[in-house]
């Protein structure tokens, strides 16, 4: 909407993409529904940066970002589709701040954990991130042993889901020595 969305929006304070900049608290993820559309930035740099130097914990967007190879270089993950050089208001109009929305193809809750890593970003609902943390967690270490197992030249016949009567006893044993 050109005839909402000029440039001389971003100098009004209560902006929607600025509030939500400078107020994203301290140990939070900013999560940006820009509607899987990359064609334009979702954020840049310096919004990204000051989200850092705030002490945010990451930002997620299911579009793109200007300046990502700065933003690759900060100390805080973050997530995009894709580079996008445009600036967002020639695609995307900030509206509202916590509220439900899609990300991707998630929805998202105020409150939701947001876990990442370099491959990619899942949600999970509060009330069962707990629970998923446990099992991922025994996932990992499982993993974790499975993989040294095929790299000292194991097959996954067996191993991989764990059908062999001898994996179990190998991984407690693994866990031990390992401490975990």
């Amino acid at each position: 909407r050109e005839d909402l969305n000029g440039i001389e929006v971003f100098k009004d304070r209560s902006h929607p993409q600025r509030v939500a900049v400078e107020e994203c608290p301290p140990g939070a993820v900013l999560v940006i529904d820009s509607r899987k559309d990359a064609r334009a930035a979702s954020a840049g740099g310096i919004l990204v940066a000051r989200l850092m130097v705030r002490g945010c914990a990451g930002v997620v967007t299911d579009g793109g970002f200007r300046d990502s190879p700065d933003i690759a270089r900060y100390t805080m993950p973050a997530y995009h589709a894709r580079p996008s050089a445009p600036t967002n208001l020639t695609l995307h109009q900030a509206i509202a701040l916590n509220e439900p929305i899609g990300c991707g193809d998630a929805p998202v809750f105020p409150g939701d954990v947001i876990v990442g890593d370099a491959e990619g970003v899942i949600v999970i609902p509060a009330h069962l991130a707990d629970e998923i943390a446990d099992e991922a967690v025994e996932m990992t270490a499982f993993e974790d042993f499975v993989q040294e197992q095929v790299l000292a030249g194991r097959s996954v016949l067996g191993l991989y889901p764990p059908t062999d009567a001898d994996v179990a006893d190998l991984f407690a044993a693994w866990r031990a020595e390992q401490g975990r």
